[in-house]
């Protein structure tokens, strides 16, 4: 019996998300001679799923014609908060029932945490909602991974990410030779494993070649409710305050505490999107003293007003 994928592609789904997760499968089908694989697509209502480029996929049913699956592949983007749709959960949880592997993709594993399918499970998300997941939900396990494979659930970061899960996917299932050969057709050189990081370090990000500002740029990024202080930072980085400081300067062209504020002020910003939080929740959840300091320097680097960010609720 062939192993059947479903696709419940959610409007504003990226393209670079989804076809790394369906494509390597029709290679497996291809390069082996056996259709090891089929797959159907379904949307919220059966209506065509718009891509976030604007594109029309044409699917085979509404989500609730999924029917006897193997895989079901949740392929989200955007700003998956916004999605609330009590049928679409309820379906999904009863696909759980019936022993269906759920997989989220990119913003997808935010779908499935809203329906109540992550918790306790180890999980992953795309790190552009990682600061919204975890303001939003405390049951699941997050990790800063590629993939994450936990028992019957699945999640991906998305974009290439979903090209090393599938690989290893078909590893599992039709061995390790033929998900060489899927990885060499799609120019891929090194299969991933799903413990890779998602982003480059700060360091390179940030092409500093000084080891002790890359080790600060680290600890800010870890250190948002609660900024560390000057001295913490520079203890961290094994340096004195001011050649710390002497490194801001020289390599990013600014200092500590404005770079660390733009940090906690881009961190603010993702909350107010993706999230219910209050303005001051906001604040203080990005390491601002008070709801007045955090909207005035939210102001002054933004040019508007937190509240033109926030979440439009109901």
């Amino acid at each position: 019996m062939p192993i059947r994928l479903g696709y419940l592609l959610i409007d504003g789904f990226a393209l670079m998300s989804y076809a790394p997760v369906l494509e390597p499968f029709r290679a497996a089908n291809r390069l082996s001679g056996h259709d090891h694989y089929n797959w159907c697509h379904y949307s919220v209502d059966g209506s065509p799923a718009r891509a976030s480029n604007g594109v029309a996929l044409a699917v085979d049913g509404s989500v609730a014609d999924i029917g006897d699956i193997d895989i079901l592949f949740v392929c989200a983007g955007g700003n998956p908060a916004l999605f609330d749709d009590a049928n679409t959960f309820a379906r999904l949880r009863r696909a759980a029932r019936f022993g269906i592997r759920l997989a989220g993709v990119s913003g997808g594993p935010f779908i499935l945490a809203s329906a109540g399918l992550l918790d306790g499970y180890r999980c992953t998300v795309h790190w552009e909602h990682e600061a919204a997941f975890v303001e939003t939900f405390t049951a699941p396990r997050l990790e800063r991974e590629l993939f994450v494979i936990d028992r019957d659930r699945i999640t991906c970061a998305g974009g290439l990410a979903g090209l090393d899960l599938a690989a290893a996917l078909i590893s599992l299932e039709l061995g390790y030779d033929i998900a060489r050969q899927v990885s060499d057709w799609f120019i891929q050189a090194e299969q991933r494993q799903g413990s890779g990081p998602q982003r480059p370090a700060p360091g390179q990000r940030y092409r500093v070649s000084h080891a002790s500002l890359a080790r600060v740029l680290s600890a800010m990024e870890e250190h948002l409710g609660e900024p560390l202080d000057r001295m913490s930072l520079a203890l961290i980085g094994g340096v004195s305050i001011r050649q710390i400081e002497r490194l801001f300067a020289s390599q990013l062209g600014t200092t500590l505490s404005a770079h660390y504020q733009v940090i906690r002020l881009n961190h603010a910003r993702r909350l107010l999107t993706e999230t219910t939080m209050t303005i001051a929740e906001t604040g203080a959840a990005s390491g601002f003293p008070n709801a007045s300091h955090f909207s005035r320097e939210f102001k002054r680097h933004f040019s508007m007003p937190p509240s033109t960010f926030r979440l439009p609720i109901g």
